[in-house]
């Protein structure tokens, strides 16, 4: 098999060669010892670094080395296993990065949703106006529609702008949100097989060996029991369909996005079962980190409290009513 390197391609050298030019290499046994199984997407093969340089260069980069160092300095001031310190991050950045941004978007949808009965007076009038005007004017069906389109999208713009809640605002969190997520598992990745862009690089992986708990003691090596892979896959679930069961009458597009995000979620157990436990444990605490802000963010104290204005859709009683539609939709069901 031939690798590209630079506009080349190159043949790969026989393992005996490799071992011989990489020390690192060296230090593998052949045969006659078992070797830990981490999926390609823990430790790339040598074809897989030049043929997917961006995955390396992701791993390199300096967000990941920021991540690696909020990782290596939480552990080294609190003194926790890693275990706790993995735990600890977590909840600190989806407490101070996340939340106030959820927060935040649940204030513009808020105010969005407040604005769809005067959008709607609104378009009943334009439509109005339209009719007459092409009326007078002899417009055909299609350019009279071309025009209350037109003037449609002008007046919400402006309503937007009015009240300064564009819908796009809402996707802040989604921007901050998937890409610490995503350096946040490079880091560990980084750490759990040595590649950290630290002088302790291989000391630290030394530790994470030993710095589990429970059934899950090796950090660098995937859980053979499925638990946190399954829990990771369980919880995402829920988080999806609470988000679904709050939703009235959801338009086609939305409905595939479920479906898109239901499937990645059951996609999510078998990836998981194959990284280092470290990255699972991350998932699974930012997973429920998730489930906790999504749920608080339903109380109408907390909302208050955020000056989230109130909306029709409001309840004063969510927990129950998540409960009753959730029992409604699976258990009772017949």
């Amino acid at each position: 098999m031939l690798c590209r390197l630079g506009g080349r391609w190159l043949r790969p050298l026989p393992a005996l060669q490799l071992r011989a030019r990489d020390p690192a290499l060296a230090r593998v046994p052949t045969s006659g010892a078992k070797r830990p199984t981490l999926s390609v997407w823990a430790v790339a093969p040598v074809c897989a670094v030049h043929a997917n340089g961006w995955y390396e260069a992701l791993a390199a980069s300096s967000p990941v080395r920021v991540a690696e160092e909020v990782l290596l300095g939480v552990q080294a001031t609190t003194g926790l296993p890693w275990w706790g310190s993995i735990l600890l991050s977590t909840v600190a950045l989806r407490g101070a990065v996340t939340l106030p941004l959820a927060a935040y978007q649940h204030y513009i949808l808020a105010k969005v949703e407040n604005l769809q009965p005067e959008i709607k007076a609104i378009a009943r009038h334009l439509n109005q106006e339209v009719v007459v005007r092409a009326n007078q004017l002899g417009w055909s069906e299609r350019v009279a529609r071309l025009t209350y389109l037109k003037n449609m999208k002008r007046i919400i713009s402006e309503l937007y702008v009015r009240d300064n809640c564009h819908p796009f605002k809402a996707t802040v969190l989604v921007w901050i949100q998937l890409p610490m997520w995503i350096f946040m598992s490079f880091a560990l990745r980084n750490l759990s097989t040595g590649a950290a862009h630290s002088e302790a690089g291989f000391s630290v992986q030394e530790q994470l060996a030993t710095g589990g708990i429970l059934w899950f003691p090796d950090l660098t090596a995937p859980d053979s029991t499925w638990i946190l892979p399954i829990s990771v896959g369980v919880i995402n679930l829920l988080i999806v369909e609470i988000s679904a069961l709050q939703k009235i009458g959801i338009s086609r597009l939305q409905t595939y996005v479920t479906y898109f995000v239901r499937a990645m979620s059951v996609l999510m157990i078998p990836v998981a079962a194959t990284v280092p436990s470290s990255i699972v444990l991350y998932w699974l605490c930012s997973s429920f980190m998730g489930l906790s802000q999504n749920l608080l963010l339903r109380s109408p104290g907390f909302r208050q409290l955020c000056r989230i204005p109130s909306t029709k859709s409001d309840s004063e009683t969510p927990y129950k009513d998540i409960f009753a539609a959730f029992n409604t939709k699976f258990i009772s069901r017949k």
